[in-house]
């Protein structure tokens, strides 16, 4: 499979893949395709099927094959942003955020990942129900807004504002951290919990999640009354 990124502020990609190669998608993301692409949707099994249902993402996947020779797909960001490819191994795995992924080759792994430590979830408003990359080829995530990287040492900490943790690698341990003070609580308008990242590994930080987009939007919303 080889691919090219175009687009600005709202990104596709697009595959060309031989004859007989797959991608995988979990959503309506497929923009355009060659005549000789056939898709297929499956479920997963009904353990995969019940841990998305319960996480609220789609229970089917939408797997296409390039028949009879050469095909292309292109798969387009839902949010603007960028796509980010990665590349998925043994040791390579990703932990990402539950909207994050795009689409990938069927030799890539989809997961739900549950967070151990529960308050990550409870407070941290994001990090609880979360998913991961496994398996080998390479993988297409979105990203809201811009991306940053960082390669965190052992031991090396950062925190980061909810939403805003695209993903990271297995190594890289996910906990809540509480805003210090009453006033910075009630007055700074940060919230009362960030996520603190402790290396070692990489993690991708996004700058405007979808769901900071949404909050300031909505008092530009009617009512309703």
């Amino acid at each position: 499979m080889k691919y090219e990124i175009k687009g600005g502020v709202f990104p596709v990609v697009v595959c060309k893949l031989e004859r007989g190669e797959q991608m995988i998608t979990e959503k309506g993301s497929m923009v355009w395709q060659s005549p000789n692409m056939k898709m297929e949707t499956k479920g997963g099994g009904l353990g995969k099927m019940f841990a998305k249902a319960f996480s609220g993402e789609s229970i089917f996947q939408n797997i296409y094959t390039a028949e009879g020779g050469e095909g292309m797909i292109a798969f387009g960001s839902s949010f603007p942003g960028r796509i980010v490819p990665l590349t998925i191994g043994p040791g390579k795995e990703i932990i990402l955020q539950k909207s994050a992924f795009l689409a990938a080759e069927t030799s890539v792994n989809l997961d739900i990942f549950f967070n151990q430590k529960l308050g990550s979830g409870f407070f941290g408003g994001e990090g609880f129900i979360m998913q991961k990359l496994s398996g080998s080829g390479t993988a297409f995530i979105e990203i809201d807004g811009e991306v940053e990287e960082y390669d965190l040492a052992n031991g090396e900490q950062i925190v980061v504002d909810t939403g805003n943790v695209a993903g990271f690698e297995p190594s890289v341990s996910m906990d809540i951290k509480q805003v210090a003070g009453l006033k910075n609580k009630f007055l700074g308008g940060e919230g009362f919990f960030n996520t603190l990242l402790t290396g070692p590994g990489k993690v991708w930080i996004q700058t405007m999640p979808i769901s900071g987009v949404a909050n300031a939007l909505r008092p530009y919303f009617p009512s309703g009354n």
